[in-house]
């Protein structure tokens, strides 16, 4: 079966940090580019960060960086997105998706664009930043 497992979930107070992780089960994330996508309660789904399958590329939505990094390990078919100086707006669900092999294409416009291709999707783990 092919698909892609989140984990690393909690409920942590705001400046507190926790690890994402996008596991893949099925295929290698190798050649795919990998988003990190969140959305929060009555809102829609926003693009986070996106790296490329190389891991030479990555793109930050303007709200996270400095506070967020995306990295990944091909040879533990695993991406990770680590979260540091949580605020109460990062609350969300968090969903990582593999990009298409079937077209190039930026991670700016995996994570911005909508029309940008998916091959899979996770099921998502719940951040919650609060007290």
């Amino acid at each position: 079966q092919l698909q892609l497992v989140e984990s690393g979930g909690d409920l942590v107070q705001p400046g507190g940090s926790l690890r994402l992780s996008c596991s893949a089960s099925g295929f290698s994330l190798a050649t795919h580019r990998i988003g990190w996508f969140r959305q929060a309660p009555g809102k829609e789904r926003e693009g986070v960060s996106c790296i490329s399958s190389s891991g030479i590329n990555t793109y930050y939505q303007d709200s996270v960086k400095g506070r967020f990094t995306v990295s990944r390990d091909n040879a533990k078919n695993t991406v990770y997105l680590q979260m540091t100086n949580l605020r109460a707006e990062d609350t969300g669900t968090y969903y990582c998706a593999a990009g298409s092999t079937r077209r190039i294409d930026s991670v700016q416009n995996m994570c911005t664009r909508s029309d940008s291709e998916i091959a899979y999707w996770g099921k998502g783990t719940l951040v919650t930043v609060g007290t």
